[in-house]
């Protein structure tokens, strides 16, 4: 382990060094301490605590494991937190103006908002806080637990430490309460024996020994071999030495099989035993029950996926196999929900239907009915009229018929006040009336107005010799004019067919005479005319 020395070794000597580390390894020897009077880990390996020759180590140390390397500006130290350094008498100036401290302003300033500032009162004022500048390293700037005080945890142990000795005290006391009460019950029977008397007066004298002394029933003591000589250490055995083994329980050779190496016994030992007063039923008994079978389920359920196909291996991902045999546990029940309502939606629940009628179930009734031979009800029966899932006879509006009551013109309205017009309100006869009169002489006001057009005198239509109308024969053309309009029509198809000839101030005039209509027919080409290449 941590040693110093690199010298060479006897035989004896170095086997009495490794029983020395065996024995710190097992907790029976005391660990080894370096120069500074620390414990060394006894499980720490020999190439991380042995020294390196040049170093020139006289006593064990992990010295040379430590960062060598320090920073001298780097500082371990926090902030005081809540310190103050000097509290002043009255107001100073550049102090802040509520709470009359040098430290801060008051934009800053953490204490309540006074109604009057320090600064006006002079008076409470407050101290001055605790200042201080430290340069941390890399690594320090961004410790999570840089300043923090491990002896503050120190009250969420005791908080909890008083829970538990309260809840232990508090289970005592029932337990005492409750034997106490049997053994008063037992006293007034007359059949008690006096051995079941002393073995009660025996359980409540064990409930009141303290746990603590309670706790050493398990202490062995084992020799093991040191370079001391030998030492003696406390080991701690986990195994009550009352219970009994389970080999034990049944000496019958051909009983259940027990195999020493892995200390199991499957099948159950005592088969014939009550199982109210059996403790231990066999190793098969914590398979059968508790979250084994959901364990079993889990492995069956990844073996099955990964045989039609899916990636998933029990071992190697063991979340994502749970995770995919839940998402199929609820889809399988998403099913089984999906197709028991489609069977109820298609064939219906008897069991959730109204009851049957007295007469479908005893197969006769005292009504006769009597029915004609298309099946309609002759006698016996009353006629049931057809219901709606709207609302019938419902007036509003002073209206004493509904609306559709009324059909007139292909349009519906209210047969009280023929009106067409929904949600309105009734007039009664007097509206029925105003009605009529107002169709009166819409009627005479048309009449009317078609008389006085049929009477209106003809208009003479003026045919214009223009845009697609055909010339007339009266027309009389001006042939100075109308020479001028040919020589316009050729310089505006020049333009159209080099636009560089077009100039900038074009003149528009919409106005078209008799002699440029007749000069634009002179100048068209008609595609159909045989001769429009021999033209021009």
């Amino acid at each position: 382990m941590a040693t110093a020395s690199v010298a060479f070794k006897s035989r004896e000597d170095h086997r009495k060094q490794l029983e020395l580390e065996e024995a710190r390894k097992a907790g029976l020897a005391p660990a080894e301490l370096d120069e500074d009077g620390k414990e060394i880990n006894p499980h720490i390996p020999q190439y991380m605590s042995s020294a390196p020759w040049y170093l020139n180590a006289e006593r064990p140390s992990l010295k040379h494991q430590r960062k060598w390397k320090s920073d001298p500006n780097y500082t371990k130290s926090w902030y005081d937190r809540g310190a103050k350094i000097h509290q002043a008498d009255k107001y100073r100036k550049g102090a802040c103006e509520n709470c009359g401290a040098m430290t801060h302003d008051a934009k800053l300033c953490m204490e309540r908002p006074r109604k009057v500032g320090a600064k006006w009162t002079d008076k409470n004022i407050a101290p001055d806080e605790k200042i201080e500048t430290f340069e941390l390293d890399y690594d320090g700037k961004r410790d999570r637990w840089n300043g923090y005080d491990a002896a503050s945890y120190a009250y969420v142990i005791e908080r909890y430490e008083a829970r538990d000795e309260a809840r232990r005290k508090y289970l005592k006391e029932q337990q005492l309460k409750k034997l106490e009460e049997k053994n008063g019950n037992q006293n007034g029977d007359d059949g008690l024996s006096d051995d079941e008397d002393n073995e009660d007066a025996l359980k409540v004298d064990e409930a009141k020994v303290d746990e603590s002394k309670q706790m050493d029933f398990a202490k062995v003591e084992k020799r093991v071999r040191t370079t001391g000589g030998g030492s003696t250490g406390t080991v701690r055995n986990l195994r009550i030495r009352e219970d009994t083994a389970k080999y034990l329980l049944n000496l019958d050779v051909n009983s259940a099989h027990y195999d020493p190496k892995t200390r199991s016994m499957r099948e159950d030992p005592l088969p014939d035993m009550d199982p109210n007063e059996k403790f231990y039923a066999g190793d098969n008994q914590n398979r059968a029950s508790g979250q084994a079978l959901e364990f079993k389920q889990l492995n069956i359920h990844a073996w099955e996926a990964f045989d039609k196909g899916h990636d998933v291996h029990m071992q190697a991902a063991p979340s994502q196999a749970e995770l995919l045999y839940r998402n199929y546990k609820i889809n399988k029940e998403k099913l089984k929900t999906q197709v028991k309502e489609t069977i109820m939606e298609k064939y219906g629940n008897a069991a959730s239907e109204e009851q049957l009628p007295r007469e479908l179930l005893l197969g006769q009734s005292e009504r006769e009915v009597e029915y004609d031979r298309a099946g309609r009800v002759v006698k016996g029966q009353e006629q049931s009229l057809p219901k709606s899932k709207y609302e019938e006879d419902v007036f509003i509006n002073n209206h004493t018929s509904v609306w559709g009551s009324w059909w007139k013109d292909h349009q519906w309205g209210y047969k009280c006040c023929k009106q067409m017009i929904r949600n309105s309100y009734c007039t009664g006869a007097a509206g029925v009336e105003a009605a009529e009169a107002a169709a009166d002489l819409m009627r005479a006001n048309i009449a009317r107005k078609e008389a006085a057009e049929g009477m209106s005198p003809p208009t003479d239509e003026k045919k214009l010799a223009t845009w697609g109308t055909d010339v007339p024969d009266d027309l009389v053309l001006d042939q100075r004019l109308l020479a001028e309009a040919l020589k316009k029509e050729d310089e505006r198809r020049r333009e159209e067919k080099d636009e560089r000839k077009r100039k900038y101030n074009v003149k528009w005039n919409d106005e078209v005479t008799a002699e440029d209509m007749e000069a634009y027919r002179m100048k068209k080409i008609h595609h159909d005319d045989p001769m429009k290449d021999f033209l021009n």
